[in-house]
C-alpha cells in the first residue's frame, strides 16, 4: 500500500509541475500590448533608413519580458503589396515564429505559407530593436498584415560564440 500512495504522489507532483510550467509558457509571462493608435506598426524606409508609421487598423499585439523573440502582432493596412515594395524595405530569410494557440490572429504556418507562395511578402520593421534581434512585418497581397521578431546574423553569432563581424552594431 505504501508504494501505491508514493507513486501517486509522485505522479501528482509531477503532473502539477507539468501544468505549471505549460501555464507559465503559454498563459503567464505573455501582456497584451496597447494600441497608441499612431506609431505601432511602422516600416523601414528604403529613401531613409529609419522606421515610418504607415496607414493600419484592427491592431493586435502581445509580449514577453521572458524573452526577446516573443513579440506577435497583427493588423490591416490599405497600402498596396506595390506600394509597400516600392517604399520600404524587404526582409530576407523571415520566417515566422508560432504564436500561443490563444492570440487567434497569427497563424504561423500561413504566414509561412503565404509567404512562400508570394501572397505576401515581408519587410523589415527595425533591425535590432534589441542586439541580435531584429522586427520583421509580413503583409499580404488583401492587407492583413503580421509581425515577430527573429534573431538576425549578429545574434546568431553572438549566441553561438562566433566572433562578431565589423557589420554587426556595438552591444
Amino acid at each position: 500500500m505504501n508504494g501505491k500512495l508514493v507513486g501517486s504522489i509522485v505522479i501528482g507532483a509531477a503532473l502539477t509541475f507539468g501544468a505549471v510550467v505549460y501555464y507559465t509558457q503559454v498563459y503567464y509571462y505573455y501582456d497584451t500590448v496597447p494600441a497608441n493608435g499612431s506609431t505601432d506598426v511602422v516600416l523601414t524606409s528604403l529613401a531613409t533608413g529609419q522606421p515610418e508609421a504607415i496607414p493600419y487598423a484592427d491592431f493586435q499585439a502581445i509580449d514577453a519580458g521572458s524573452s526577446p523573440i516573443r513579440y506577435r502582432a497583427c493588423f490591416t493596412t490599405t497600402m498596396s503589396l506595390a506600394a509597400l515594395s516600392e517604399t520600404y524595405e524587404a526582409y530576407e530569410g523571415a520566417v515566422p515564429r508560432n504564436a500561443p494557440g490563444w492570440f487567434e490572429c497569427f497563424d504561423a504556418e500561413a504566414v509561412g505559407a503565404a509567404l512562400e507562395s508570394g501572397e505576401a511578402l515581408p519587410f523589415t520593421v527595425l533591425r535590432n530593436i534589441e542586439f541580435g534581434i531584429d522586427r520583421v512585418a509580413a503583409i499580404t497581397a488583401d492587407g492583413r498584415g503580421y509581425v515577430w521578431e527573429e534573431v538576425n546574423d549578429c545574434g546568431d553569432k553572438a549566441y553561438d560564440g562566433t566572433p562578431l563581424g565589423e557589420d554587426c552594431p556595438e552591444r
